[in-house]
């Protein structure tokens, strides 16, 4: 192969879907949280696009650290059609949608599964002072999302993305190695831990936060998880994993990659792998991350 593929997500094939579940033993301390417990902003989490994340699911513990923060979370399960509809959320969360042709099938096509009505919902939404948080993980993810992150200028590599690095490790952005920005969003954070997703290219507006550079790249399979000396690949220079940007009176992240924003587990025949916010040595700045770039989306209207 031109590339071998490193990432402790491959210990299984197609993303160990059987067998990757969240942590639900996973605790964090907050000393200081911003709200009083329940008074917090409320949090939607949208569930109404097959997202293989969601508030009951994969990213429950992300809501669990959000409430210790204070913030109100919801599930979202209808179509968000209605601008009163958004109006009940601070932030709007959607996490690796997927459309319906590729439950259980993850080859291309990936098609967008937003409506057009949708898109133009959501985006007027933020322009008059929304908070929108959009994560699409590796193929097919970034498909599936393509028509709401085009409506605001982030164009997304369908592929898998990994840092030029040796060895078995998920990617490190930091300061050290150039590709974490100092932002508002990274303030006291020096690294910030990924574990196997997407890259997209930004509008001049936005401010990219996780960044790659030349040699970096994204493999672009026809089946997620298989490769060859064949498969399709693009150098990432100039796109980022992470970005963020103020439109109108609101404010978007974009980012490409979900793990790193909430706590899971995979049991396999070598035991039980933990990845994401409760791995402390790999990623042990990933909440205080998180934390602020919740809060930072917090502040916006």
């Amino acid at each position: 192969m031109r590339y071998i593929f490193l990432s402790v997500l491959m210990i299984m094939p197609l993303y160990g879907l059987a067998q990757q579940q969240p942590d639900t033993s996973f605790t964090v301390n907050i000393d200081e949280p911003r709200y009083v417990a329940g008074e917090g902003s409320v949090i939607c989490f949208d569930s109404a696009h097959n997202n293989f994340h969601t508030l009951m699911g994969g990213f429950a513990p992300t809501a669990y650290i959000l409430r210790k923060d204070g913030y109100q979370t919801i599930d979202f399960p209808e179509l968000a059609e209605q601008i009163a509809q958004l109006n009940d959320c601070r932030i709007f969360v959607t996490v690796n949608p997927l459309h319906e042709s590729n439950l259980g099938n993850w080859q291309l096509p990936n098609p967008p599964v937003y409506s057009a009505r949708e898109v133009e919902t959501i985006k007027r939404w933020v322009e008059e002072g929304g908070s929108l948080f959009v994560i699409a993980d590796h193929m097919p993810f970034p498909g599936a999302a393509s028509n709401l992150t085009n409506a605001f200028g982030f164009k997304f590599s369908n592929g898998f993305a990994r840092l030029n690095k040796e060895g078995n490790s998920p990617d490190v952005f930091s300061m050290e190695n150039g590709r974490l920005s100092s932002t508002e969003i990274t303030d006291g954070i020096t690294r910030v831990t990924s574990f196997t997703g997407s890259a997209f290219t930004y509008p001049y507006d936005a401010t990219p936060v996780m960044l790659f550079e030349e040699g970096d790249v994204s493999l672009e399979p026809e089946i997620a998880w298989q490769f060859t000396d064949t498969t399709k690949t693009t150098d990432l220079s100039g796109f980022a994993q992470g970005a963020t940007m103020e439109y109108g009176k609101g404010r978007l992240a974009v980012f490409g990659e979900a793990a790193m924003f909430t706590a899971q587990k995979i049991t396999n025949d070598q035991g039980e792998f933990k990845f994401g916010l409760n791995n402390r040595n790999l990623a042990p700045q990933n909440i205080q991350f998180l934390l602020n770039l919740i809060h930072w989306l917090d502040e916006g209207r």
